[in-house]
This record gives C-alpha cells, sequence and structure tokens, in this order.
C-alpha cells in the first residue's frame, strides 16, 4: 500500500499562512477591545447632562486597571497556560475566545445602563464593568498565549519569527484603530456605549473565525499522524513543569522580557509629559513623538523576524535591542540635553530596539522549552511581565512626585537613570542568554528556516 499524504498541512505555505491570518484578526478584535476605553475618558468623566458617565479620575484609574485582577490575583493567566498544554489549543482558544465575548457584553451592559448606589467606594456602574473587563482580561491574555503556541505549532522549521512579527504588526493596528476610531464613533452613534458595542460585535467575529480556524487545526493533526517520520507530540503532564522551572534559557529570557518591557511600556506612559516638560514640546503635538513607537514596531517587528528566520543572530539581537534602550534613556537623563531634535532621534531609536527584542525573544522559546510545555512557558513569562508593568508605573510616579518643584516642574534626572538601570540589567540578562546558548546549543544563532 502507497502513503498517499506524505507532507504535514503546515507544510503549504498558503495553509498556515491563511490559519497565521484567522488567529491574529482573532487577537486585532481583541486589542482594539483592550484600548476601546482610553480616548473615551473625556467622556466618562463628564457630567451626565453633558452626555457622559460622570466618572471621577479615580474611577477611571481603578477600572483601567482592573483589565488583569483576576490574572494577577487570581493567577488565572498562568493556570490558562497549564490548561492549554494539558486540553489543546481547540478547547482553550474556544473557552478564552468566549470569556472574551462574554466580558464584553458585561461591560457594554454596564456603560449603556444607570444603577443607584455604590459598591467598594465606587460607583456600582463601574464596578459592573470592572468585573466585565477583568472577565475580558483572563480571556484575552489566553487567547494571546494560544495564538503565540498556534503560530509555534504551524511555523517552527519555516519563517517563525516572521509570522510572530506579523502577528504582533496586526495587534498593534487594532490598537491604533481604537485610538483613532473610538471617539468619533462614539460622538456620532451615541456615547460610550456605542463604541463598546462595536468592539463587542468585533469579538463575536472574533469567536466565529477561531472556529474556522479549528477546521484547520484538526485538519494539521490529522495531518501530521499520517505523514512519514512524524512523531506524536508529547503529552502534558504536570511532573513536565519541573523542565519548566528548571531551565536556565528560560528563566535568562522571562527576566528579559521583564526589563525590557519595563524599560518601554512604563515609559510611554509618562513620555508625553516628558516632551512637554524637558523638551518643550506643545502639548497637542508631544504625544506624536512617543506614538511614533507603536507605529513604528508594525514594520520593524516582521522585518526584524525576516533577519532571523533567514540568517539567525537571535540572541544577538536581544543584547543589540538592550543596548539601544539602554543608550536612549541614558540620553534622556542628561540634563543639559533639551533639543527637540535629540528626542525624536532617540524615540526612533527607541522603534528600532522594540523591533530588535520583540521579534527575536518570542519565536526563540520553542528552541528552549518542547512545544508541549509552551503554554505554561508563555503564560509564565506574560505573568511576571504583567507584575513588573503594574508595579514600575508605580514606583516611576513616586519618583517623579519627589522630583517635583513648587512650580510643578518635574526633573526627570532620576527617573530616566531608573529606566536607563533596566536597560543596563537587560543587556547583563541578554549576554547571559548567548552564553547559555552557546552551553548548551539552543540555537538561538542558528535561522529558523530549516
Amino acid at each position: 500500500m502507497t502513503q498517499t499524504l506524505k507532507t504535514k498541512l503546515n507544510d503549504s505555505s498558503a495553509a498556515r499562512w491563511t490559519a497565521l491570518i484567522i488567529v491574529s484578526l482573532t487577537m486585532m478584535f481583541g486589542y482594539f477591545f483592550t484600548d476601546v476605553m482610553s480616548p473615551l475618558e473625556p467622556l466618562l468623566t463628564a457630567a451626565a447632562e453633558e452626555g457622559g458617565l460622570g466618572w471621577s479620575s479615580d474611577e477611571y484609574g481603578f477600572f483601567s486597571g482592573s483589565y488583569g485582577f483576576f490574572n494577577v490575583f487570581l493567577l488565572l493567566l498562568f493556570f490558562g497556560g497549564i490548561v492549554l498544554d494539558k486540553f489543546g489549543i481547540r478547547f482553550t482558544g474556544i473557552m478564552s475566545t468566549t470569556l472574551m465575548f462574554v466580558g464584553a457584553l458585561i461591560k457594554w451592559y454596564a456603560v449603556s445602563h444607570t444603577f443607584e448606589g455604590m459598591l467598594f467606594g465606587y460607583q456600582t456602574q463601574v464596578i459592573i464593568a470592572c468585573l466585565g473587563f477583568a472577565t475580558y482580561g483572563v480571556g484575552c491574555e489566553i487567547v494571546g498565549i494560544t495564538a503565540t503556541k498556534v503560530i509555534a505549532k504551524w511555523f517552527t522549521g519555516h519563517e517563525l519569527a516572521l509570522a510572530m512579527g506579523a502577528q504582533v504588526a496586526l495587534a498593534r493596528l487594532g490598537t491604533a484603530a481604537a485610538l483613532s476610531l473610538a471617539l468619533p464613533f462614539a460622538q456620532q452613534f451615541g456615547g460610550v456605549s456605542a463604541s463598546v458595542a462595536l468592539g463587542a460585535a468585533l469579538l463575536c467575529a472574533g469567536v466565529l473565525a477561531f472556529l474556522v480556524y479549528c477546521v484547520m487545526d484538526r485538519k494539521l493533526d490529522k495531518s501530521a499522524a499520517e505523514s512519514i517520520g512524524s512523531e506524536p507530540e508529547e503529552v502534558f503532564r504536570m511532573a513536565d513543569l519541573k523542565l519548566l522551572f528548571c531551565n536556565r534559557g528560560f528563566w535568562y529570557i522571562t527576566l528579559l522580557c521583564l526589563m525590557f518591557y519595563a524599560g518601554v511600556f512604563p515609559f510611554l506612559k509618562f513620555a508625553t509629559k516628558l516632551m512637554v516638560i524637558k523638551y518643550g514640546v506643545e502639548a497637542d503635538l508631544a504625544g506624536w513623538i512617543p506614538s511614533m513607537l507603536p507605529y513604528g514596531t508594525i514594520v520593524l517587528t516582521p522585518l526584524f523576524g525576516y533577519v532571523y528566520d533567514r540568517i539567525g543572530k537571535g540572541a544577538t539581537l536581544m543584547v543589540i535591542g538592550s543596548v539601544l534602550l539602554t543608550l536612549v534613556h541614558a540620553v534622556f537623563a542628561i540634563p543639559t540635553v533639551n533639543s527637540i531634535g535629540v528626542a525624536v532621534c532617540m524615540m526612533i531609536v527607541l522603534g528600532v530596539a522594540f523591533g530588535l527584542v520583540p521579534s527575536a525573544m518570542w519565536p526563540s522559546v520553542p528552541k528552549i522549552i518542547p512545544i508541549h510545555l509552551l503554554g505554561s512557558a508563555y503564560a509564565l513569562i506574560f505573568y511576571i511581565q504583567n507584575i513588573g508593568l503594574s508595579l514600575v508605573p508605580i514606583a516611576i510616579g513616586k519618583i517623579n512626585q519627589a522630583n517635583t518643584d513648587a512650580q510643578g516642574v518635574i526633573d526627570y534626572t532620576q527617573t530616566m537613570a531608573t529606566f536607563t538601570s533596566f536597560g543596563i540589567i537587560a543587556i547583563i540578562i541578554a549576554l547571559l542568554l548567548l552564553r547559555e546558548d552557546k552551553k548548551k546549543g539552543y540555537g538561538l544563532e542558528e535561522k529558523n528556516i530549516k
């Protein structure tokens, strides 16, 4: 009897890129909903007679932070990674996309109705909206690690870094669309609830898209079982987590992620005011300089992923990106350097760094951790990253407060020195990862396409 099917489905370029686009659309819709409320703060905090919801700034801040409540305090993100490894992509993806949609509906219900009374010191409407956003946050983060494992499953041995970079680029488009469209859409179609309803509708489409992907995933598993020379995927066991916790290379990547992202996202939260106070940029234009960063990554992350796939040098790319991050913050820390031109140049360099490190870091994890543990691995990395992203802004806010004079002018020297220290630690960790790769032979310096 002849073997009629000798290759796996993901050996087809068209099939694996179709799978990537489907899953990336689900993620893009999720990123849209994550940031759909960010530009709506003026409507949320406006009085009811002005068409707003009457939230206080404190209530808006509490709501914004509620996204990660269940993930961080109940460890649901980490457990989600274990569920992914134990029960598979299809089960976990359907569960998490459904959680996203249910959370979105709860949030839409909250902002489209009025409620009496207070709960835990906040308006009842705010608490219900937080419940919805926290529920959505669980689903969104688990979808994120599921999508990453999907890409590893389809693209290992192929254009892995380019695929991960393309997924990040589409996610950034979702964020950009939310920031640019949510406010005019709300103003045109009836307020905050209209934009939230639009986001919920997109998430419903995301659930349907993932169901389509599930059909492809089942066909991939069938083709893998029938292909010549294929080996069955290992089954996840709780005892296997020891392989994760005892892997030094994995912890280097985890700590590098913590330090590098701590030097980027928290910085962006304070960068607009930095441009106004230190560099004298007009307030209505100051936000455009930091916005160069996320828009730049739409192009740079896939580009550097392409380089990693075909040339290799993943650990080296992480070292270079960490050096550039440190250089940028060190220049920003110099008190006498206050030229707008320098600020723009440094933001461009930071954009290059932010394209380099993620494009090399995320595709390197499957080279260190076996695929049956990837869900748990990515979940633990994301969990530790989220802790840092929660605590660093609080620390930076206290540093800024301590360095504010009577006229409200902030001396950013200590602030930027703190960010510089994150970069220095990132360089050290990246060098240790490079050394570990040479000792253990992970293949981080080798190209991904075999």
